[in-house]
């Protein structure tokens, strides 16, 4: 029995069947993974979920938190989007994804740990670099969802400009998303208070996809350091 869903008055709605690969992964997952950890699922479903971690990541399909770090359901609030940007703390009435996710992981599930993930050879950091070099101006267009979430980066952009050898700008523009990203949790006022009674801590990385090596943002030393 499925429920019954109603239209909004005036909205066209389109939605294609599921692919038909898409059906066959799920019913081989329900038939393993699901059947073998029944238990489990329904624990999370009737408990509600308790995960020490949060993490921002980036959307791209070749970076799975999960595995990186062998979680298992119910371990990660994983939040993802471009270049995993954390924003400015911008209370200004209009709606905020990353920074709702913030503040319901930190006030609502109390994770104990945040982290901000960057990676190699990422798209989002490539685009910014072309759009603060100049060589995106469709990018510049109010228009553009990627180009004003990435203006967050331009900072970062800033920092790293004087490099001369763009393979490094843009390995070292990855790292420095991360860094801003860092920077803009820390003016989030739920978030510092947290953090000074000591009940969060937030955490920088970096994984590069073709070694499966990550490295940790070291603050005191204003680097990335080998896990």
């Amino acid at each position: 029995m499925t429920d019954d869903i109603k239209q909004s008055k005036g909205a066209e709605v389109h939605a294609a069947p599921l692919p038909p690969y898409l059906s066959t992964r799920y019913a081989g997952w329900r038939a393993t993974t699901y059947r073998d950890n029944k238990i489990w699922y329904r624990r999370l479903a009737s408990d509600g979920q308790h995960p020490r971690i949060m993490a921002v990541a980036c959307c791209d399909s070749r970076v799975d938190v999960n595995k990186v770090f062998s979680a298992e359901t119910g371990d990660i609030f994983l939040h993802r989007n471009i270049a995993n940007v954390v924003p400015p703390y911008l209370p200004d009435g209009d709606p905020h994804g990353t920074s709702a996710t913030v503040e319901y992981a930190v006030n609502v599930l109390r994770v104990a740990h945040l982290l901000v993930i960057g990676h190699s050879d990422c798209g989002g950091i490539r685009g910014c670099h072309q759009m603060c070099s100049g060589h995106a101006p469709e990018m510049e267009s109010k228009e553009s969802f990627i180009g004003r979430w990435l203006e967050i980066l331009r900072p970062g952009h800033e920092r790293v400009a004087h490099i001369e050898d763009e393979p490094t700008l843009l390995r070292a523009l990855e790292k420095e998303a991360v860094v801003v990203s860092l920077e803009n949790l820390w003016e989030f006022p739920f978030v510092r208070k947290a953090i000074e009674e000591e009940r969060l801590s937030l955490h920088g990385l970096w994984f590069d996809i073709g070694e499966g090596t990550l490295e940790h943002y070291l603050p005191e030393e204003g680097r990335f350091a080998r896990v």
